[in-house]
């Protein structure tokens, strides 16, 4: 029996591409094949359905390229679901998005006016009691206190990743797209992982690379004595997105190439699947920007 992502959200590939570059990862020098998209999501779909998981499959928003990651759509959590604000390019997948949680029946709860970003799932992952939220990059600061107040039983553990800046000691990098501060690890899912919860047995685990935090963010991260912890190397996390993953609390879907976090995973006692997903990652994310977790 699944410990966590028992009920997961996908949509489609239909309309992904890379017109609008949004976040660092992307690169107009790298086209995407529609076609294989299709066939790397579908995999992707068959996988999750594999390992035990009900999938909820809905069509993607029509002409929205981003429109495959449905993570950054809300935060799901006991049947409340908190919309996105999202980025300028990304604006028409709200309505749908809202459409689609009304159809699910989940108790929707706004942020207030004066949250000007939120990236739902993609910077709002929790485990157990606590809620890790990451700011400024897509998600305002202020929306931390709202989820507080919003979620009253759970922690607030609030990180921040590096920005991405000029000959890496310069200005911060600015998005041409978007407006917003650029970083690798733009969404807090790039950076780190709930893999497990806790049990009788065990502490829930945790999986996360140090070199993507702030100092500030490492400490506090170091300080959480109640989580066991994996650690991810930089080249791991950003060149195969080693953290953009599901796990069911026993088995993990992970993206290729990740030999280290993957031999990790073993010897933590985790099953792991590998998944070749090239055309997805070109949109600069992967299989948990995928996946909305319901339950």
């Amino acid at each position: 029996m699944n410990l966590i992502n028992k009920s997961i959200l996908v949509s489609g590939a239909n309309y992904f591409n890379n017109e609008y570059l949004i976040n660092p990862l992307m690169s107009s020098a790298q086209s995407i094949d529609s076609s294989m998209a299709i066939k790397e999501h579908n995999l992707l779909v068959s996988t999750l359905k594999d390992i035990g998981i009900d999938v909820i499959q809905v069509s993607p928003p029509e002409k929205c390229q981003d429109g495959i990651y449905v993570a950054n759509w809300g935060t799901v959590i006991d049947g409340k679901v908190v919309p996105s604000k999202l980025p300028n390019t990304r604006k028409n997948e709200e309505q749908y998005a809202r459409s689609i949680f009304e159809d699910l029946n989940l108790e929707i709860i706004d942020l207030p006016d004066i949250v000007q970003y939120f990236s739902g799932q993609g910077d709002c992952l929790t485990v157990d009691d606590y809620l890790f939220c990451q700011s400024p990059y897509r998600t305002s600061l202020n929306a931390h206190q709202c989820l507080k107040e919003i979620f009253k039983n759970k922690t607030i553990i609030s990180l921040q990743t590096k920005p991405l800046r000029w000959f890496k000691i310069g200005p911060k990098k600015i998005n041409k797209v978007t407006g917003l501060i650029d970083s690798f690890s733009y969404d807090l899912d790039l950076a780190l992982a709930i893999l497990k919860p806790s049990t009788t047995e065990s502490l829930p685990i945790i999986a996360y690379c140090p070199t993507r935090f702030t100092r500030k963010s490492k400490k506090i991260i170091n300080s959480l004595t109640n989580f066991r912890k994996i650690k991810v190397t930089n080249k791991e996390c950003i060149k195969n997105y080693a953290l953009n993953l599901v796990s069911t609390g026993q088995s993990v879907i992970i993206n290729k190439g990740t030999i280290k976090f993957k031999n990790d995973l073993i010897n933590n006692g985790f099953k792991v699947i590998e998944l070749e997903l090239n055309e997805l990652k070109k949109g600069g994310g992967s299989i948990r920007c995928c996946c909305l977790t319901l339950k």
